[in-house]
């Protein structure tokens, strides 16, 4: 009998099949290219939403780093008119949306422009959220810019939903040519009084739920009416007043 090539008691073989799987769930750099370039001829967009992540207080993640400037480029070069950040104070006391809007605004985005969402915890409530607070301002044209890993992994959200949310995942290249130092903000701006980490709120269990979608209460205009049945066996639903 052959070996497996991988040992799984190997740290680099865990590393390798880890690679593997988040190559899997990524989209595509000439895939990501086509949506970029696709998006920049459907452009301008009323918005995009751009997903939260957690903040220390002292210092922006890589994440947030790419996701932010990602946002600003998409701005100054006309793909979009405004940017929704979304996400609450889920791991830290630093709400995400405020802190990746106090990044944009040093960085130049008119306050304006800038629209929060402060109350997803999950990246599936970054999507779902973000369209709410873009359907109260009567933006019609919207965009979820975010890295192709998160891009893709929400993706068949937006599709099962059938949500009017175009994709447009980072392009590293394109994010390579541009200059980006760290603005100076003031993180206590962001803190929540009230907050709670979300480990001490819910399990794991709980937690990976809320990825999936679980905890979302949809409006029952915005499922496919194919989908309304389901989600109000589950009791996910509020039903529009008639």
């Amino acid at each position: 009998m052959k070996r497996s090539i991988l040992n799984l008691n190997s740290p680099i073989s865990v590393f390798l099949l880890l690679l593997l799987f988040l190559n899997a769930c990524a989209f595509s750099s000439k895939r990501t290219l086509h949506l970029y370039e696709q998006a920049k001829e459907n452009g301008p967009y009323d918005a995009i939403i751009v997903p939260g992540v957690p903040h220390n207080g002292v210092a922006w993640s890589p994440t947030m780093n790419i996701r932010v400037s990602w946002a600003n480029y998409l701005y100054k070069n006309g793909v979009t008119n405004s940017i929704i950040y979304s996400g609450g104070a889920v791991y830290t006391q630093y709400t995400e949306a405020k802190i990746m809007g106090e990044y944009g605004k040093a960085q130049g985005i008119p306050e304006s422009a800038i629209f929060l969402d402060t109350n997803a915890e999950h990246s599936s409530e970054n999507v779902y959220f973000s369209y709410l607070i873009a359907k109260e301002k009567g933006f019609k044209k919207i965009a979820l810019a975010t890295d192709p890993f998160q891009s893709k992994t929400l993706a068949g959200m937006i599709k099962k939903l059938e949500l009017p949310i175009d994709l447009i995942p980072i392009n590293f290249d394109t994010l390579r040519t541009i200059n980006r130092p760290e603005p100076s903000i003031n993180p206590q701006m962001t803190v929540s009084e009230s907050f709670v980490s979300i480990k001490e709120r819910e399990s794991f269990f709980t937690r990976f739920q809320g990825t999936m979608g679980k905890q979302i209460m949809f409006h029952e205009e915005d499922l496919p009416k194919k989908k309304v049945r389901k989600y109000k066996r589950q009791g996910r639903v509020i039903e529009t007043k008639k």
